[in-house]
């Protein structure tokens, strides 16, 4: 089978020559794992093959789409662990998407290293730099190279069959043998390179899209330029230089010259752009930064993480730098560290009270300088829970100067006394400390805590129980613990704009409160006082993390979003309980018709089971907005399942409003099995036909899985 069109840039290039070739490199999991692998880029250059030197050891792969980063050096755990052993120049990790653990690799030379490390970047440049239909190629390959059992370059009916249960086909035997003998046009028996293409074409037919097409298209053949304008401003809701836009969608995804030469879109083109980004339900043009950055920081909501150091287990789970740099490349902008005295006079993290492991402070300030501006230039807020004797706080703070230098704000912008919080455009690359501190703001330029090494404040810690006799249950018990607590006057001078403070109620705080106090909730607590949730696990998977992801997707993926304007105002308040009562109050009618799914992925993994799908969408936002509605199931049908059911919501409050697409396997006599998601903002939605991408349980890309849907959006009368 072709490999993709990525293979003309590859030829001339050495380091993915020698990466073909292949290369024996050390395997690192820890100081005493370190085992040679043979490791080799597979012709199809999407492919990484690698197993042990030993005859009979199975092999292993992965593809380059799955690889989020490529770190040089010693820029892991692991390889600091071994940096006595092994020059950084020989050391690299491949950093995966979602939550599967690094790569860390030794070559042999540096040299070797430098052709793995620039070849990699290179292949993951080619694969982002990819058009349609050269992506559409790499599917159809990459399913070729699956069911080609043998690796003879052509498939026999038998392998076809094979194929169609890993695609998530149901296909009676005669059908499939029917479309198998139309595409063999050699009569071989066998289906070759474009047999093949042709039989995947029959077999991925969109009768859905085809009937919008030929809605629109005057000869049922193609859309002249003029149908493509009427499509767009009739269905899309496309206002703006319609006629300029429909010349750039055909050149950018009609295929065919000639049809170009016309002016006009095949079916080809029309399903590229429809599978594009420009034809998905999020709007590309709040994709990047759109958005006012120059407000206070209070008017944002900032992506915020809770135990950012454990990679799983809240109880006993491991504690990990590598959780820090995850969420901070995640775009996440206020990390949480737990701090407690450590041997040796250093301060250590990890969730107190618990069996979770520990890190070294100095280690996570370490890995926040280095990472805090890889993916935003804004702001990042180091939320401290202080819980070290004076002596180490001083450490603390030798730390947070000594290793962040000029990153860390010392002091206010201009050096005087504030009156309100600076913007995160103000504020672009510091790292901002949240801590206790002694006194307010206004007595560091008042002198009136100059004199004072230690200061005493009172501290309501909550803290995390286990029980010992129920360890299996990990049942946990919270108590809240009153103490006075010593602060350090070095660690108190490192906190400017982000004094933590407790809370003691909305009423107390409308009167008491100063523009830099911060306070923070656990979650059931601030369903108490809030009824919403707050803070998030960037490790843990599900429903939290899906509603946070899409919220932060939009504006440039900063970390920062602009509260909708009647939760800036601090004379109007803004009660979430009755929406109704605000000034600008317009509900909406979201009607959502769900038309199709295209290959939905596996998620049994008995070899004869076959999706039952069915969507559900989820509104999430103010408690009247709370909603879900679900298309009827198709049995035993991943692979094309059409619906066209129609659901509709009224919505009171828009701007705050969420939209998860859910789509699950059912299962009647127990849990439905989850299969993929979307979440979006509402505010972000594109309108008319839209394909939505689904992402896999921890939130990666799973294509070319998809939902085809018609999107209306219109003001309740």
């Amino acid at each position: 089978m072709a490999s993709t069109g990525s293979g003309l840039r590859i030829r001339g290039d050495d380091n993915l020559q020698s990466m073909l070739v292949g290369t024996v490199m050390r395997k690192i999991k820890s100081r005493t794992w370190k085992k040679q692998r043979y490791f080799k880029l597979q012709d199809d250059c999407m492919t990484i093959w690698y197993k042990s030197k030993k005859a009979g050891k199975p092999h292993s792969t992965f593809s380059v789409t799955d690889v989020e980063a490529i770190r040089e050096g010693h820029q892991s755990e692991v390889l600091l662990s071994i940096a006595d052993e092994f020059p950084a120049d020989r050391c690299f990790t491949l950093v995966f998407r979602g939550r599967r653990a690094n790569l860390d690799l030794v070559a042999e030379s540096a040299d070797e290293a430098q052709s793995w490390i620039r070849g990699m970047r290179k292949l993951i440049e080619n694969l982002e730099n990819m058009g349609e239909r050269e992506k559409l190629d790499q599917w159809i390959g990459d399913w070729f190279r699956k069911a080609d059992k043998n690796n003879d370059g052509r498939m026999n009916f038998k392998e076809v069959q094979d194929l169609l249960k890993m695609m998530n086909v149901d296909m009676n035997e005669h059908h499939a043998l029917r479309l198998f003998t139309m595409a063999d046009k050699s009569q071989s028996g066998t289906l070759e390179d474009d047999e093949f293409v042709l039989f995947y074409k029959m077999l991925t037919q969109r009768d859905d899209v085809l009937r919008v097409f030929q809605e629109y298209s005057v000869d049922g053949q193609k859309l002249s330029q003029s149908d493509l304008e009427d499509f767009l401003r009739e269905e899309q809701l496309e206002g703006d230089d319609i006629q300029q836009h429909a010349k750039e969608l055909i050149e950018r995804y009609e295929p065919s010259d000639a049809a170009k030469l016309l002016n006009a879109m095949t079916f080809d083109g029309f399903l590229m752009y429809l599978g594009s980004a420009e034809g998905s339900i999020f709007n590309p043009q709040r994709r990047g930064i759109f958005q006012d950055m120059s407000q206070p920081l209070c008017h944002y909501f900032i992506s915020s993480s809770h135990n950012t150091y454990l990679m799983e287990d809240q109880l006993r789970g491991h504690s990990s730098v590598e959780g820090y740099i995850r969420a901070l490349c995640r775009g996440c902008r206020c990390v949480e560290v737990d701090c407690w005295d450590g041997a040796n006079g250093e301060p250590i993290v990890y969730h107190g009270h618990t069996f979770t492991s520990k890190i070294l402070f100095k280690d996570v300030v370490n890995a926040v300088g280095n990472y805090a501006f890889k993916v935003s230039e804004y702001p990042v807020i180091l939320s401290i829970e202080n819980h070290c004797s004076v002596e180490q706080q001083r450490v603390m703070a030798q730390h947070l100067n000594h290793i962040l230098g000029d990153k860390l704000l010392k002091s206010t912008l201009d050096g005087k006394a504030p009156i309100g919080l600076p913007s995160p455009e103000d504020l672009k690359g510091k790292i901002l400390l949240k801590a206790k501190k002694i006194g307010g703001l206004e007595e560091s330029f008042n002198g009136m805590v100059e004199d004072s090494l230690t200061g005493e404040f009172s501290d309501e810690d909550e803290v995390t129980e286990i029980d010992e006799d129920n360890l299996h249950r990990e049942s946990v018990r919270r108590r809240v613990r009153r103490s006075k607590q010593r602060l350090s006057k070095e660690l108190s001078d490192c906190v400017v704009y982000c004094k933590s403070v407790h809370f003691s109620s909305f009423k107390h705080s409308r009167i008491h409160s100063k523009f830099y106090e911060v306070a923070s909730f656990t979650e059931s607590k601030a369903r108490k006082h809030l009824r919403e949730a707050v803070a998030l696990n960037y490790q843990t998977a599900g429903e939290g993390m899906d509603l946070n992801d899409g919220l932060f997707s939009q504006n440039g993926n900063c970390g920062y979003v602009l509260k909708p304007s009647f939760m800036k105002e601090a004379e109007k308040r803004f009660d979430p309980e009755t929406p109704q009562k605000r000034d600008g109050y317009q509900p909406v009618v979201l009607t959502i018709q769900v038309i199709s799914g295209q290959q939905l992925p596996k998620v049994n993994i008995k070899e004869d089971s076959i999706v039952d799908p069915l969507v559900r969408v989820e509104i999430h936002g103010v408690p009247m907005d709370q909603a879900k509605q679900e298309t009827r199931y198709i049995e035993n049908n991943g692979f094309n399942p059409v619906w066209y059911d129609t659901l509709r919501f009224t919505i009171h409050t828009p701007e705050l409003a969420m939209v998860r697409f859910v789509v699950e396997d059912y299962d009647k006599t127990s849990k439905n099995d989850f299969v993929g998601q979307y979440t979006l903002s509402l505010s972000c939605m594109q309108q008319g036909y839209r394909h939505i991408h689904l992402l896999s349980k921890d939130g990666t890309s799973i294509p070319p899985s998809s939902l085809f849907v018609h999107i209306r959006i219109t003001d309740l009368e």
